[in-house]
């Protein structure tokens, strides 16, 4: 359960403004996440959902506004020890097997205590596929193996940019259970969706995101 005491966000971000080639993509707009609940960030295509989770994780840069993680700026480093970053695209090496992948990225990335590579890919029900080339995998699978990379990561922070894309009914309870997990050990998930899948059984706040409009979550 979330400590009372400690009422500092994981993830605070406050007047985030973002523009590209001087079109407003969204903003300025206040978001937070706190220990144990996930923000569901809901909008249709063009609001700026991807964007916006790019610019949280430090893949671009805001125009306008601060981030700061457990009460600290965000810089480089704190990112890279508090943000997990689950994007459309798998962060995977194509010419690379299952198990060798999640080991090079716990080899760069740390890992949680007393999960291991092979357990996690227990966890996402690709047991069986240790050796099996990521270039060889179905779209689905590809994304149950990026789950299992966020499975594996100490980072408190988890940005999830529509986890349940590529997923059949099992892989969207997979993903639910993954995030009740997470939330129940203390982190924190800010998931983008269109809305089309019904929230994770967690405590969670909604979030519409809506092109250059303010907002407070």
């Amino acid at each position: 359960m979330t400590d009372p005491l400690n009422t500092v966000p994981l993830l605070d971000a406050r007047g985030l403004r973002f523009t590209r080639d001087d079109d407003p993509v969204f903003g300025p707009l206040d978001l937070h996440v706190e220990a144990g609940e996930a923000l569901l960030v809901q909008g249709g295509n063009g609001a700026g959902k991807t964007t916006l989770l790019r610019v949280l994780a430090g893949l671009l840069r805001a125009d306008d506004g601060r981030i700061a993680l457990d009460g600290h700026p965000a810089t480089a480093a704190r990112r890279a020890r508090s943000i997990a970053y689950l994007g459309h695209l798998p962060a995977l090496k194509q010419d690379l097997g299952t198990l060798e992948n999640l080991r090079l990225l716990c080899g760069l990335q740390g890992r949680r205590p007393r999960q291991m590579p092979g357990n996690a890919l227990a966890v996402v029900g690709l047991a069986g596929h240790e050796d099996s080339l990521v270039r060889q995998l179905s779209a689905g699978q590809k994304k149950r193996l990026s789950l299992a990379r966020m499975w594996l990561s100490p980072a408190p922070v988890w940005l999830l940019d529509e986890p349940y894309a590529n997923l059949d009914l099992e892989g969207i309870t997979l993903v639910d259970r993954m995030v009740s997990a997470h939330l129940r050990s203390g982190g924190g998930a800010l998931i983008t969706t269109h809305g089309a899948y019904a929230a994770p059984p967690v405590r969670h706040r909604t979030f519409t995101l809506a092109p250059a409009a303010e907002a407070v979550a």
